[in-house]
């Protein structure tokens, strides 16, 4: 009897670097975990200097120009995807192809884990076609974004979703969105896998051993914000609302709006906002300890965010959360319970919410215990990691990935498959190289 085939090495393709937003970091932490186990070993493409983190290979995803979704702290001057006319869509195609050709023959994976909705989901399309490797693919919503506002990736974007074995989305409002931009023939192979956080770097109490004296916090209420500084994010709200509010605003970030929210700090004459700049890998303790010395965490999303995972890191720091009423946030965050919800594009409501948390210690101690709790029961990385490796296995045995001969893949040149659309609408040759 046949033993059922067991699947080794999982490829994780992410267009940004792993630190500096959402996705990066999910991918990076999820990577990781699974690495951690030594059941299944992971490498990750993506545009990094780094060989390796934590155990995991990384290998360089090269591009023609910094392009991202809606912008990127390690790239202050980027295109966007929406802005790229059909020639550079190409361009940036053929050279993510390149990078993970060179990816996929030195690292041989059983099965290709994309991230994004985009282009690097066309290039496991043609990976498929070349080797025979399954793939899935985690839609973080940016990318059904830049759909939703530019059709071309609708089509190509299709022809991959009907070759891939499951879809996963981070929050049951990015599924919902994503079937309405890319069709509702998805939604049986689409299931909800959020983010999470690793318990081992918040521990239940932390001691400030950093902050306080480097940014002069003592005695201070502090109200934090953390994250890119793109309009979707609303930290304008949050600015208007300052004001009011009775404590010091910390933004922590960069991004295209960095300017004009400091223009805008700087045109209401505010003393109580300061903008800390963003903190990446060097930075990474002085951020942990943001997440616990903070008071108040706002996160006022103007639109559908999935669930940011610096609202759970915060949750994790037993930081109650104000966030609006947008995408997945209520999914973690439950009004009165563990934080506290506004409307969006409501600064009377963040000012509101943020005096009645910094006014009340016994409520704000309470939701912030509860925040921890929501945290330690729902969204932990080891969670989140045996999920996904149910749907590896699934996703491995299902279809037609290529039969070994002597342990081995057979090349793609022992097999060739009719191209799909994707390669027909912007005439791409499989020669890559």
């Amino acid at each position: 009897m046949d033993k059922k085939p067991k699947i080794n090495k999982v490829l994780f393709l992410q267009c940004f670097p792993l630190w500096g937003c959402g996705s990066g970091t999910y991918t990076r932490e999820l990577a990781t975990e699974i690495n951690k186990a030594k059941k299944i070993k992971t490498a990750i493409v993506c545009p990094e200097s780094k060989e390796k983190h934590a155990g995991v290979k990384i290998y360089p995803l090269e591009l023609p120009f910094p392009v991202a979704f809606t912008g990127h702290p390690d790239w202050p001057v980027c295109r966007l995807y929406k802005d790229l006319t059909p020639k550079e869509i190409s361009q940036v195609f053929n050279f993510f192809l390149r990078s993970v050709i060179r990816a996929v023959d030195d690292f041989h994976p059983d099965l290709i884990h994309v991230q994004h909705i985009s282009l690097l989901l066309w290039v496991a399309n043609f990976i498929k076609a070349l080797y025979g490797i399954n793939f899935i693919v985690t839609s973080h919503g940016t990318g059904v974004l830049t759909a939703s506002e530019k059709k071309i990736f609708i089509a190509s974007s299709q022809d991959a979703l009907r070759r891939v074995k499951k879809i996963v989305a981070v929050s049951g409002d990015t599924k919902s969105w994503l079937l309405r931009v890319f069709g509702k023939e998805f939604s049986h192979k689409t299931r909800i896998i959020p983010g999470g956080v690793y318990l081992e770097n918040f521990p239940p109490e932390r001691k400030i051993r950093i902050i306080n004296k480097k940014y002069k916090l003592k005695g201070k209420k502090v109200v934090l914000f953390s994250g890119k500084l793109t309009p979707q994010k609303g930290v304008f709200y949050l600015i208007n609302a300052a004001n009011g509010i009775k404590g010091d605003i910390y933004i922590l970030g960069d991004g295209p709006e960095k300017k004009n929210l400091e223009d805008l700090t700087y045109k209401l004459k505010l003393e109580n906002v300061h903008f800390l700049g963003y903190m990446g890998d060097e930075k990474k303790e002085e951020l942990e300890e943001f997440y616990y010395r903070a008071d108040v965490f706002v996160a006022p999303s103007v639109w559908d965010e999935p669930l940011g995972l610096v609202i759970l890191e915060a949750m994790a720091g037993k930081t109650p959360v104000i966030a609006t009423r947008k995408g997945g946030i209520p999914l973690a965050v439950k009004d009165g319970i563990n934080g506290l919800l506004v409307r969006p594009k409501n600064s009377r409501q963040i000012t509101e919410a943020c005096n009645k948390l910094l006014e009340n210690d016994e409520l704000r101690k309470k939701l912030g215990e509860a925040a921890r709790k929501t945290v330690e029961e729902k969204f932990t990385w080891k969670k989140t990691a045996q999920k996904y490796i149910r749907i590896y296995k699934k996703a491995y045995t299902n279809g037609n990935n290529k039969k070994r001969k002597n342990g081995k893949k057979t090349s793609s040149k022992q097999k060739k498959k009719k191209p799909s659309n994707l390669f027909r609408i912007f005439k791409l040759k499989k020669r890559t190289s």
